[in-house]
């Protein structure tokens, strides 16, 4: 089988550009499951109902999400009725929503796991002590992790403490695509980060312009979303269904 992820979807123009990149992708690699990370896919930042619904009814299967999954008040419902919109699974009990999504495709099951990395990021829950408690009650071997984080060594470390566990470690949040793709220990697929989908030409899809006037001169800014060409990053992820066990990973990078 065969599992396309994309990389965190940056503003409406992001959404726009994934809309009309996504059916031919799924064609061109047979795709089975598609996951999307969408924590930035609303104009201004965050998710929204709007934006995950638009997701949804593109083809994505599941949506992961990250540090911004609370930054839109109007999405908070929308955590505890949809049980394909994630947010990170450390969030300390209580909080709304969910971190693992079950696909079942009958006979065959596939688990999304979303979690979110602590170095230079929020104090939630130890990542890897949670996602341990999260394989104990998983009875599928297909299960996918999008690892939500800022530092590259929590990434590493995170799908080696992985390795032969699951069928993919998946990281997120830097929005910038490392070529470090690999099958750890003949078993996990795993990739540093995905990257985004959203204006190519831009720091992480923000205007260029702005984000360097905030470097420069430290002052309060607006981030707006660049208006430059957008690209799209992503992964395919070929994996056995019996087995849970990847067999190749090849990266994405889509332009018009």
């Amino acid at each position: 089988m065969n599992l396309l992820f994309i990389g965190d979807v940056v503003g409406s123009s992001g959404t726009d550009f994934l809309e009309e990149q996504l059916y031919g992708i799924k064609r061109k690699y047979n795709i089975d499951v598609t996951v999307v990370n969408g924590e930035n896919s609303a104009q201004g930042n965050g998710i929204t109902p709007e934006s995950f619904d638009r997701l949804m009814r593109m083809g994505a299967d599941v949506v992961t999400t990250g540090n911004h999954c609370f930054r839109r008040r109007e999405v908070m419902e929308l955590y505890d009725s949809s049980e394909f919109l994630l947010r990170p699974a450390n969030f300390p009990e209580g909080v709304a929503g969910r971190g693992v999504a079950v696909i079942d495709l009958c006979p065959i099951k596939i688990a999304v796991v979303n979690l979110m990395g602590t170095m230079y990021m929020e104090a939630l829950d130890n990542p890897f002590t949670e996602i341990d408690k999260i394989l104990a009650g998983i009875d599928t071997p297909n299960i996918f992790v999008d690892f939500h984080a800022e530092a590259t060594s929590e990434k590493k470390a995170m799908g080696h403490y992985l390795k032969g566990r699951v069928t993919a470690v998946m990281g997120t949040h830097t929005h910038v695509q490392t070529a470090d793709e690999v099958i750890l220990g003949g078993h996990t697929a795993y990739i540093t980060d995905v990257g985004m989908t959203g204006p190519e030409l831009s720091v992480l899809g923000v205007d260029s312009d702005i984000v360097i006037d905030k470097f420069r001169y430290h002052r309060p800014v607006k981030f707006t979303e660049s208006d430059s060409a957008c690209f799209l990053n992503g992964v395919v992820v070929s994996f056995d269904e019996k087995s849970g066990k990847s067999t190749n990973i090849t990266r994405i990078i889509s332009r018009k």
